[in-house]
Order: C-alpha cells, then sequence, then structure tokens
C-alpha cells in the first residue's frame, strides 16, 4: 500500500497536537484531585510531571516531529502477532493478562495506580499512531466507537472492582458493605427524572458533535461482484463472526446464542449463594465472578478486539502496524479428527457414506468414522463431570444437587470448548471433532 509520507505526517500531526495537550490537561486536573482531595502528594507531584511530558510531546506534534515507536518495536509485534501462532499468543496472553490482574486487583485499584495505567495505554496509542497501518484501522469511522468502548469497559471493570474490593476489606473488619451506608430512598420524581435528563442532554450534545466531526461509514451500494474485503459484521456481531471460524454455521450461530440465553436465565435457579446481593464483592462470589469475567472479557470482547485490528483482507490475521495487503495467501488445511485417526494413524482411508448404502450401512459407516471424535465428546460432556464432582467441585456438588450442578457444568464446559477449538484450530489446524455432513452435524 503506497503511503504519501508528508502527508500522512500532517494529518497524524493534525491529531496527534490535541491529543497530548487534552492528555496534559487530564493530568493537571488530576494532580489537583490526587493532591487535594485523595491527599497522595507523591502522586499529584508525577501526574504534574506526566502533564509536562505531555505538554513536550504535543509541540513536537505540532511541528510535524510526532514521536512514535521504534520501527524495531513495531516489527517484533508483527512478527509475535500475525499469523496463527500470532492468535494463540493473542488468546493465551489475554487469558493471562486477566488472571494475573484478578490476583492483584488489590494493587490496581488503587486511583494513582490506575490513572498510570491509563497514561500508559494512552501514550501507547498515540506512539503506535505514526504507523499507517494501525492509524488507519484505529481512525476508521467504523472503529473509532470500539476504541472508545474498550477504555470506557476498561474504567467500569476498574470501578466495580475497586468498589468490590473495598467491600471485601470491609467485611473483614466486620463492617458492612458500602452500599448499606447510603441506603436512603429517592424519590423518582423529581430526583430521578432530572438526573434522566440531564443524561440525555449531554447524549444528545455528544451525539451531535460526533455526527458532525466524523463522517458517517457508508459505502457503495450492495453488489455481489464488488464485496468488501474484509466483510466484516457491526462489532457486536464480530464475535459470532469470529465463532464461524471454528464451529459449523448451526452451531455458532444458534446453538451457543442460545446456550448464551439459557445460562444467563439458568443462574437464579442454579445460583446457591446468597451472599453478595445488592452489593458489590468478589471475596463472596469468587467462583461466579471469575466465570462472568472469562465469558464476558475473555470469550467475548477479546473476540470482538481480535476481529475489529487483527482480522485483515480474506480474513488472515494482521499485526497490528502490518500493511493489509489482498494478496496476503496464508494456507490453512482443514483437517477433522476422522481424517487424523484414519490417515495418519491406522494409515487407511477414511470410511465415505455412498449413496448405495441402505440407512442402516449409512448409520455403522458414520458411527465407524466418528467413533473416536463421539466418544471423546461423550467424555468431555457426561464422564468429566463427575470426576470434577469429586474433586474440585465437591463442596458446589453437595449443595447443589445432582441437576442443579449437570447444568452449571456442562455450561462451564460448553464455554471451554471455544477457547480449545481455537487454540486447536490455530496449532494443529483441527477443523471438527465430529464430522458427519450426512445430517449438518458438526462439531
Amino acid at each position: 500500500m503506497h503511503v504519501d509520507h508528508v502527508l500522512f505526517m500532517q494529518q497524524v500531526s493534525a491529531f496527534l497536537g490535541p491529543y497530548y495537550l487534552t492528555l496534559a490537561l487530564l493530568n493537571a486536573i488530576a494532580a489537583a484531585v490526587l493532591t487535594y482531595q485523595l491527599k497522595n502528594a507523591r502522586a499529584g507531584l508525577i501526574s504534574v510531571g506526566v502533564s509536562f511530558f505531555f505538554v513536550i510531546l504535543s509541540a513536537f506534534a505540532w511541528n510535524g516531529l510526532p514521536p512514535g515507536l521504534p520501527q524495531s518495536v513495531r516489527d517484533m509485534a508483527n512478527v509475535a502477532l500475525t499469523g496463527n501462532r500470532g492468535a494463540v499468543i493473542y488468546t493465551l496472553g489475554t487469558t493471562a493478562l486477566l488472571i494475573a490482574l484478578f490476583f492483584t486487583r488489590k494493587y490496581w485499584v488503587r486511583p494513582a495506580v490506575a490513572w498510570g495505567a491509563l497514561n500508559a495505554a494512552l501514550l501507547l496509542m498515540g506512539l503506535s499512531m505514526i504507523s499507517p497501518a494501525f492509524f488507519n484501522i484505529v481512525s476508521k469511522a467504523d472503529n473509532v466507537p470500539i476504541v472508545s468502548l474498550v477504555f470506557l469497559l476498561g474504567f467500569f471493570t476498574w470501578l466495580a472492582t475497586s468498589k468490590a474490593v473495598a467491600n471485601d476489606e470491609r467485611a473483614k473488619q466486620g463492617l458492612p458493605p458500602l452500599e448499606k451506608l447510603d441506603d436512603e430512598k429517592i424519590l423518582v420524581w423529581p430526583d430521578l427524572v432530572y438526573t434522566e435528563l440531564i443524561c440525555m442532554v449531554v447524549v444528545t450534545v455528544v451525539l451531535l458533535v460526533w455526527a458532525i466531526g466524523l463522517k458517517a461509514p457508508l459505502e457503495f451500494c450492495a453488489e455481489r461482484a464488488k464485496t468488501p474485503n474484509p466483510s466484516k459484521a457491526p462489532w457486536y456481531f464480530l464475535g459470532l463472526q469470529e465463532m464461524l471460524v471454528y464451529y459449523d454455521p448451526w452451531m455458532a450461530g444458534v446453538v451457543l446464542p442460545s446456550l448464551v440465553l439459557f445460562g444467563l436465565m439458568a443462574i437464579p435457579y442454579i445460583d446457591f449463594n446468597k451472599k453478595g446481593c445488592g452489593y458489590y464483592t468478589i471475596a463472596q462470589r469468587k467462583f461466579a465472578y471469575c466465570m462472568f469475567q472469562i465469558g464476558f472479557l475473555e470469550l467475548w470482547v477479546t473476540l470482538i478486539v481480535l476481529g475489529t485490528f487483527l482480522r485483515g483482507p480474506n480474513w488472515n490475521f494482521f499485526g497490528p502496524f502490518e500493511d493489509w495487503d489482498t494478496h496476503k495467501v496464508l494456507a490453512l488445511n482443514n483437517v477433522n479428527l476422522s481424517d487424523y485417526f484414519w490417515i495418519d494413524v491406522l494409515g487407511a482411508s477414511v470410511p465415505r457414506v455412498t449413496s448405495d448404502m441402505t440407512g442402516g450401512d449409512a448409520v455403522i459407516t458414520v458411527l465407524k468414522r466418528e467413533g473416536l471424535g463421539i466418544v471423546l465428546l461423550l467424555i468431555y460432556f457426561i464422564g468429566l463431570p463427575p470426576v470434577l464432582a469429586s474433586t474440585v467441585f465437591r463442596k458446589m456438588f453437595v449443595r447443589m444437587g445432582f441437576i442443579r450442578y449437570m447444568v452449571m457444568c456442562n455450561l462451564l464446559l460448553f464455554m471451554t470448548a471455544l477457547p480449545l477449538k481455537m487454540v486447536l484450530r490455530w496449532t494443529v489446524n483441527l477443523k471438527y471433532i465430529i464430522y458427519i455432513p450426512e445430517i449438518f452435524l458438526n462439531f
């Protein structure tokens, strides 16, 4: 992709100048809050220094010399996050990051630490803007709200976690949660109505400014001869589009979303823990908290980020600073478990159903061909829950009973199957564990 470097640097400088200046102003405000409201003079002094640092970066940007990440760092990021290996690193890396944040949450909920992490993330994004590939992805009208939502999600996750950590510390001291200290009833009129009116006005102003400042991402009229490459669903469906890579359409588009809805409806009936109702807590509901965070952040939000920023033409994986070359072709052999078993292990041909077979013979052929996959899935969904009930989930099984436990465990196993299939697809090219195209039953 040819890029006019002079014109591009002018465009980037026009964006980064106000961007760094805004960050400098925010850090000046944060310095006042940390010093006078939170009584943390050291953190306030650091924020003042960071504010001056962003002023200097803004001056460089205004003069057409915006600093950026070294080319060697960008090359390392592209090598690490491109292709199937990059997808594995991304998935395992985000999982490890969530686990690390969970165990060190008491440190990260500190306002000064969280503010420093936010500054680091915003600085990294600004330094990355000098890459044309990264800038084109982030500044695309479709992706601007996604970038905003990622930061908003991080803020509200931090806010909820900080309240939960505070309540857990109060519980250790025998004190009631913070929500109990302010349980005064508020009237709908005028308190709630006035608040909603103010929020409506603010949101309307933001949407008007947004609509004026950003062009609508309209494309040409739909034509079968001019299909966009890549063709991406709206951001809220990108998780489903990514799941289509690993599951049959009926499974990714119907069964799994239905299980998500069923699981959400089943929570009140399978939940036996009466603690944590009406207030934030983690210590009293560790299992529920971890399952929600993994299901929402790891199995949904990270898929949206993956589909938005790392999936390019032909639905290939691209590095964050790699040009989206439509001619890039990555060979991916879709191999089913039955192919591995019959061809690679037994050295024989895979049994096929022919048109001259009777119904009984066809069933026997399918069972013979997919026997290993069927046995593995039966062990996974039927044999594994009793093992977990006698070990890891022993106390949970005793309190929940057989039916509630099996419902909960199978929902959990379905959720875990997605990252397992993703990693198997990226590492050994495994497409389906059970492949029965005769009746469109593939898993």
